[in-house]
Parts: structure tokens; sequence; C-alpha cells
């Protein structure tokens, strides 16, 4: 039977050391990663920006013994809350990728006090379209009931969350994650999509995030287009936007100088 949702988020308080990489001292940026990936995919900016700052990624649920419980955006907020009390780490800037970056605007909203900034990758604040989200509940379903990634699945998993530049030009990169999504519990994957698949939308909450926000959005993103930020970057009040040339879905990964870059600016500037 899943634990709870409480259990959970506790495992995040006992246990933080279990599911962290944590380099670096000074003003604390802290990373979450988005469906599909692990805390490894910000192993660039931590490599890049640990000597000047602390850096702290971490696995979501998913990636956890605590894969299979059954949550939303805002218990992932509440983990992340945990967390960071967990090693004291009073004020930050969160980072969070697609997923991650749905949470950190509902993190935003229930933890305010602890913001120090908002660094939103491939991450918009609108919901799904309602085809992308039977597409998604179809997918979810089928890998759930086969209790594997199936090779066509992954090859669609693929094409969303990297762009065309770094299909043809970087394939040890895709082929490095694909190996990893056929680890991953189906079960995972099937609540870790869930936990954001009929998010209402959050536009209408962006007014009350007054800490600066950067959207760092791959200009070859096909999964959300860099076009689907504009009514989230007008509706904050201290946003601006990094589009990173020849990436997608995962431009941090795909085309992390340029994306680590702009991460390093927008600290320097809220630090």
């Amino acid at each position: 039977m899943p634990e709870s949702s409480e259990t959970a988020t506790e495992r995040y308080r006992l246990r933080p050391e279990t599911v962290v990489t944590d380099r670096g001292e000074g003003p604390a940026i802290v990373f979450a990663h988005g469906t599909l990936m692990d805390r490894t995919m910000y192993d660039p900016q931590i490599d890049a920006l640990s000597d000047d700052y602390r850096t702290v990624a971490y696995d979501l649920r998913a990636r956890t013994d605590q894969c299979a419980t059954e949550y939303d955006l805002y218990d992932l907020a509440d983990d992340a809350d945990a967390l960071t009390d967990a090693l004291d780490i009073d004020t930050f800037v969160l980072c969070g990728m697609s997923m991650g970056g749905f949470m950190a605007l509902r993190f935003a909203k229930r933890y305010p006090e602890q913001l120090a900034g908002v660094v939103l990758i491939d991450a918009i604040a609108e919901p799904h379209t309602d085809e992308e989200r039977e597409q998604y509940r179809q997918m979810a379903a089928q890998i759930r009931a086969d209790g594997a990634f199936a090779d066509h699945l992954v090859d669609v998993a693929k094409n969303q969350l990297f762009g065309a530049t770094t299909l043809e030009e970087n394939p040890g990169l895709v082929e490095h994650w694909t190996e990893r999504w056929r680890t991953y519990p189906p079960e995972g994957f099937y609540r870790e999509m869930h936990s954001w698949l009929d998010r209402p939308d959050f536009t209408g909450e962006l007014s009350a995030i007054d800490v600066p926000v950067l959207s760092v959005h791959g200009a070859e993103d096909v999964s959300l287009e860099p076009e689907r930020t504009e009514s989230m970057l007008d509706a904050l009040p201290n946003a601006r936007q990094e589009l990173i040339p020849k990436a997608g879905h995962s431009s941090n990964t795909e085309n992390p100088e340029a994306a680590t870059a702009a991460i390093r600016s927008f600290l320097e500037d809220v630090y």
C-alpha cells in the first residue's frame, strides 16, 4: 500500500542526505528536476556555480522510495520546504525545470518568505491543452500497464525532451537519458506525470510573486514552445527571459554553457 503524502514529505526532512547533491558555500540555489529526469541533470550547473554558491540538487519523489505515492505540485512544494529546512537553508533561489518549474511557482505562493528568486527552466504557468493531457494520460497508462517503457514511447519522450540540434549532434546525451528512463519504476512515472497533468491555470496567481524570476527556455522546445511563456512573463511583476539557442525542453543539459551563464547573471543580480 502506498505511503501517505505526509510520510513522503517527512522522508525529505529526516533523510535529506540520501536524495541531494550539496556542494559549495554561500548564497543558495536549489535545483528541482523535471519528469523523467533526476538531480544529475544539474551537474553542469553545480560544477560551474559551486565555487561561488551553495548548490543543492535533489531527487523528487519519483526517484525515491516514495515513488508510488499519490501527490500533486503542492505536495512537491512541501517536500522542498522540508528538504531545505533539514539542510538549514533559510533563503534561496529555487530553480525548477518543467515539472520542477510548475512546482516552483506554487512554492512561491505557499512559502514566499523563503525565496530570494525563482528560475524557471522550460516551464509555463498555463495548463497543458486538453489534447496534450489526453496524449500524456494514454502514455502514462500504457507504461503503467506494460510495466516497462516500450521503445516507441521512449522515442516519443526523447523527441519531446530534446531539441533538434541535440537529437542530431549530441546523441550520446539522448542515449544517456533514455537508458535511465528504462530503469525508472513505471508506477513512479505514472504518479509523477499525474502530479502536474491536470493542474489548473496559475497565471492569475503570478502577480503575488514579488521576487525576481528568470525564465530560461530552449529556443527549440517543442514540448512547451517558447511563446507559451508570454502570458506568464507578462503577469509576473519582476521577470525576464533568456532563450537558449540549440536547445529544446531540457535546455540546461543541452546547452549548459548558455543556460549556466544566464543563471549566473541572475544570481549576481539577486544576491
